[in-house]
């Protein structure tokens, strides 16, 4: 196994910690990340946009895969599931998010998204055999009825802009299906490699659609607010982001990792409003309460059932 993915820590909770921090750091990148591509895309089409952020983070994490010395080479054998898991955990997932944000508000579009758990843990107990434990449950319904307290407005967007919010349910649940799969597969290469050639791979198919559907965006006319959302977008979601995610995944139970990302919309939805002049009211605050109990019940109360335990 390569250095990034056999590392282990002296005790057994030593692992689950470093999964629990990655999450924290998640949590707050990818909340902000929505009003960060919400900026973007007012300047830049879908699908250059996509293709620009996938060819930043595949290149991007496979340099630093090889300057660690961890391996990039990708097994005959596991080439055909790395492809699988491109098209649901990016392809589908970054263009229906991009198609989705540009068509409503930046929070309400991350809260449709990060229903996301709750397919994830239907899909696990059918594909991994993973038990929908008391735990899970619990959290998954504390979790929902948070996601529901801020989704209200969202109502109203289904009857006058129904695309948007499809386009965000086909993101989350594309997203859910790539996460379970990911699981599923067994993988000899590091984490980093990993979601390096799933970018790489789905960035083609993207590239071509750029191309074909829209003109080259004329990037000197680029506003600084647009390029600082850009950088930020490369920096953060694309290159730290999509490894931690992926980490968590092989850290623990998929089911576990998928809830433990219900705080990030409540990230999405407060940083909007700070950057973008969005609306928050009595419901974001109330879905607040609901997640952070949702994820202290997935995460932070023991159970004997559910331990997180390394994958290699």
């Amino acid at each position: 196994m390569a250095t990034d993915d056999s590392a282990r820590a002296s005790t057994q909770s030593a692992l689950p910690l470093q999964g629990y921090l990655l999450l924290v750091a998640l949590t707050f990148f990818w909340g902000t990340n929505w009003p960060a591509m919400k900026i973007a895309l007012s300047e830049l089409p879908v699908w250059w946009f996509r293709t620009a952020c996938l060819l930043v983070g595949g290149i991007g994490l496979l340099l630093v895969a090889r300057l660690s010395g961890a391996g990039i080479f990708v097994p005959k054998a596991e080439r055909r599931n790395l492809l699988i898991c491109a098209l649901f955990n990016v392809i589908g997932w970054h263009l229906c998010s991009a198609y989705g944000v540009s068509l409503i508000p930046a929070g309400r579009a991350a809260i449709i998204a990060f229903t996301m758990p709750v397919w994830a843990s239907i899909l696990s107990s059918i594909l991994l055999d993973e038990p929908l434990t008391r735990g899970k449950i619990v959290g998954l319904a504390l979790g929902v009825a948070g996601l529901c307290a801020l989704i209200g407005p969202d109502l109203i967007v289904l009857g006058t802009a129904p695309v948007g919010a499809i386009f965000m349910l086909g993101a989350a649940l594309s997203w859910a299906l790539g996460t379970v799969l990911l699981k599923r597969f067994d993988w000899s290469i590091p984490t980093t490699s990993l979601v390096g050639w799933q970018l790489i791979a789905a960035a083609i198919p993207i590239t071509a659609g750029a191309v074909l559907f829209e003109t080259v965006p004329d990037v000197s006319s680029l506003s600084t607010k647009a390029i600082l959302a850009v950088l930020y977008v490369f920096a953060f979601p694309m290159l730290f982001c999509q490894w931690a995610y992926f980490k968590t995944v092989r850290l623990f139970p998929a089911s576990i990792a998928a809830i433990g990302t219900l705080l990030i919309p409540v990230v999405g939805v407060y940083s909007g409003a700070v950057i973008l002049d969005e609306v928050v009211g009595l419901r974001d605050f109330t879905g607040l309460v609901l997640i952070c109990l949702a994820l202290a019940a997935v995460l932070f109360i023991p159970s004997r059932k559910v331990r997180a335990t390394p994958q290699t």
